[in-house]
């Protein structure tokens, strides 16, 4: 188990967890149902990465995307390519908030919110620079 694993909340886990897997890739690894036909619970996974997910409850302090006004958090998601992975997340609705660009770091990367709102940016290391040379471009 990683010692970091994000954890996200939604207002509809099993329709999250759906759309991830189509839009994103990531796997399904456990879900816990709830009472009412929902999910209590879900994990879900991308070759070593793991992401877990829970309902929103407003009672316990936790909200998805949809009930704030802004994003103030986000994931960053290495996959192998990136291009393929980008073309996926469109054609499944995901909402690009950023083009695939290659960044002064030496990481190829899009942005895009998943269905409730969450921002996920996907990378692809494509040139290793030395922190000398990284050069962020002018504002």
């Amino acid at each position: 188990m990683p010692r970091i694993t994000p954890y996200l909340h939604y207002q509809d886990v099993a329709a999250a967890v759906q759309w991830i897997e189509k839009a994103y890739g990531l796997e399904p690894r456990f879900t816990l149902p709830d009472p009412k036909g929902g999910l209590m619970h879900a994990e879900m996974v991308l070759a070593d990465g793991l992401v877990m997910m829970g309902p929103a409850n407003k009672a316990h302090g936790t909200l998805s995307p949809r009930d704030l006004p802004a994003v103030n958090q986000g994931l960053y998601v290495y996959v192998d390519d990136l291009q393929r992975h980008y073309e996926r997340a469109r054609e499944a609705g995901a909402r690009i908030i950023m083009e695939p660009e290659t960044m002064f770091w030496g990481d190829r990367i899009y942005a895009s919110l998943d269905i409730e709102g969450h921002q996920w940016t996907f990378g692809q290391h494509v040139e290793d620079v030395p922190p000398e040379k990284m050069k962020p471009p002018e504002a």
